[in-house]
C-alpha cells in the first residue's frame, strides 16, 4: 500500500508546468513551479515544517509549547498543520490587510488569530511585528518563530525546492524569477541553484511602497519608499536576514494593479488558480522580457492557491472600486457603472443649510444637486458651504436657496467621457447623467480620475 503517515509527508515535489498563454510575448521556456500543491497550499509549508524541526531539536520549541508567529497568512497555516499533528497550540498576529480568506482559514484549523494596523512604523507596539515579539516574551512556554531572520526559513529552500527546480529542470534552468518577502524562497533556493551553476540569474519581485529593489542597487534603506500598498506576500519595510542580497541579480517592482489583473489572467489564460505574488511574478517576468533568448528555460514560482483572494483579487466590486477592472470606459454611463444602483442624493430648495450637511456627511460626499417642484435649480458642495458659514456663522439654520450655485449640466448616458471632462470645470464640481425615465445620477471629478487609472 502506498500512502503518507501522515499529512507533513506530502510536503514538496510539487509540479513543474509550462505557461503558454499569459507568457506568449517571452521568447523563451516558461515553467511556473506551483507550489499550491502542497497541504497548505502555498510554499510557505515548506519551511514552516523546517522550522519547527529545527526548534524541536534544539529545545527551543518544547512538548505542549505554543508556536507564536507574524504572518501574512501562508506560514501561519503552514506551521498550524505541523502544530496539529505535533500536539503545539498556535497564535498568529497577521496585519489588517491580509485578506478575510487568510484569517477564517488559520481559526479553521484551530489556530488563535489577532489582527494588527498595517499602516504604522514596524517598531509601534500595535505592529504585528512587536505584538508577536512581546506574546513570545510573555507567553509561558512559547517559542516565537520569526521567519524573516530564523535561518530555517532559507535552510528548507536549499534542501528542497532548489534540488527540484533544479531536478525538473535537468540542470537546464537559467533564471529563476519569484516574490520577495521573507527571503527565504529566493535566498535559499538562489543558493542552491548558483551552487549547480553560477551563471544562473536571479531576479526577485518587489512592489511599490517596498524597499528591497532601492537597497539592493545602491545599498541605502530609503524610508521615503515605504508606504501602504495592497498587493500581499511580498515586499518590506524592514530588512529581513533571511534576504541574501549577493545572491539576487535584480529587482523589478510591480504594481499594485498590475498584481491583480495578472492573478486574474493566470486563471482565465493557463487554468492555474494561484494568489496575488504569482500575479506579481507574471507581470515582472514581462518587464524582464528582454533579459532571455529562445535557449531560455525560466522557471517562475506560484507561491499560493487562489483561494485566498476570492473576496479581493477575484471579486469584481473589489477591483472595480480600486480602478483594477479592465474595463472599457468610454461614455458617462461606463463611469458610473459601479454605484448605478445607488439612488442619487438630493435636497430641496426649501430644506435647511443643515440638512444638506448632514447628508454630505451621512453619504460622504462633497456635493448634492438641488431640487424643486419643477427639477433641477441648483448645487451645493464643500466649497459654497464653507465660504457661506465664513460670511454667516448662523446659515446652517437658513435655506439652501440663499446659498445653492448654478444647477449641473445634465448629459445622455451615452455622452463620451472626454465631453464629461470638459463640463467639469472649477466653477462646476459635478454633472448629471440622464438614465431615462425620470432617474439620473452624478459624475464627480473622482470618477474622472478614478477612469484615468
Amino acid at each position: 500500500m502506498n500512502y503518507s503517515k501522515n499529512i507533513l509527508e506530502t510536503i514538496g515535489n510539487t509540479p513543474m508546468v509550462r505557461l503558454n498563454s499569459v507568457t506568449k510575448a517571452v521568447d523563451a521556456l516558461v515553467l511556473a513551479k506551483v507550489e499550491t500543491f502542497n497541504p497548505g497550499n502555498s510554499v510557505k509549508d515548506r519551511m514552516a515544517l523546517k522550522m519547527i524541526e529545527d526548534a524541536e531539536a534544539d529545545g527551543r520549541l518544547k512538548p505542549g509549547g505554543t508556536i507564536i508567529e507574524g504572518t501574512s497568512g501562508n506560514t501561519g497555516m503552514g506551521l498550524a498543520l505541523a502544530a496539529i499533528v505535533k500536539g503545539y497550540k498556535c497564535i498568529f498576529v497577521i496585519s489588517d490587510k491580509q485578506s478575510k480568506e487568510k484569517m477564517d482559514i488559520l481559526r479553521a484549523v484551530g489556530a488563535e488569530v489577532i489582527v494588527c494596523p498595517t499602516n504604522v512604523e514596524p517598531e509601534d507596539p500595535r505592529s504585528y511585528y512587536s505584538v508577536s515579539k512581546r506574546l513570545g516574551k510573555e507567553i509561558p512556554n512559547s517559542w516565537y518563530v520569526n521567519q524573516y531572520d530564523n535561518p530555517s526559513n532559507a535552510i528548507a529552500h536549499y534542501e528542497q525546492t532548489g534540488p527540484e527546480i533544479w531536478e525538473q529542470t535537468e540542470g537546464k534552468i537559467t533564471h529563476f524569477i519569484v516574490g520577495v518577502g521573507t527571503g527565504g524562497t529566493i535566498s535559499g533556493t538562489a543558493k542552491y541553484l548558483k551552487e549547480k551553476n553560477p551563471n544562473i540569474k536571479i531576479w526577485g519581485i518587489d512592489t511599490y511602497g517596498s524597499v528591497f529593489k532601492k537597497y539592493h542597487e545602491t545599498g541605502v534603506f530609503d524610508e521615503n519608499e515605504i508606504y501602504p500598498y495592497i498587493t500581499e506576500g511580498i515586499g518590506e519595510d524592514i530588512l529581513p536576514k533571511n534576504v541574501d542580497f549577493s545572491l539576487i541579480d535584480g529587482f523589478t517592482k510591480v504594481t499594485d494593479k498590475d498584481a491583480a489583473v495578472y492573478t486574474r489572467k493566470i486563471a482565465k489564460e493557463e487554468g492555474i488558480f494561484v494568489g496575488n505574488s504569482a500575479g506579481a511574478a507574471i507581470k515582472g517576468l514581462l518587464q524582464l522580457k528582454d533579459n532571455f533568448t529562445s535557449d531560455d528555460v525560466v522557471v517562475v514560482l506560484f507561491h499560493d492557491h487562489g483561494s485566498r483572494y476570492v473576496g479581493k483579487m477575484f471579486n469584481d466590486d473589489w477591483m472595480r472600486d480600486r480602478g483594477f477592472l479592465e474595463e472599457k470606459i468610454t461614455t458617462a454611463e461606463d463611469l458610473i457603472k459601479s454605484h448605478i444602483d445607488k439612488p442619487l442624493v438630493t435636497v430641496q430648495t426649501e430644506e435647511l443649510v443643515s440638512h444638506a450637511i448632514e447628508r454630505m456627511r451621512e453619504f460622504k460626499i462633497s456635493q448634492i444637486p438641488v431640487k424643486d417642484i419643477n427639477g433641477f435649480v441648483g448645487s451645493v458642495d464643500e466649497s459654497t458651504l464653507l465660504h457661506s458659514y465664513l460670511e454667516d456663522k448662523n446659515i446652517a439654520e437658513k435655506p439652501i436657496r440663499n446659498i445653492m450655485r448654478d444647477k449641473y449640466p445634465i448629459v445622455n448616458k451615452d455622452i463620451s467621457i472626454d465631453n464629461v471632462s470638459k463640463l467639469i470645470t472649477k466653477d462646476n464640481q459635478a454633472v448629471l447623467v440622464s438614465l431615462g425615465d425620470e432617474k439620473y445620477h452624478i459624475i464627480t471629478k473622482y470618477d474622472i480620475i478614478s477612469a484615468m487609472a
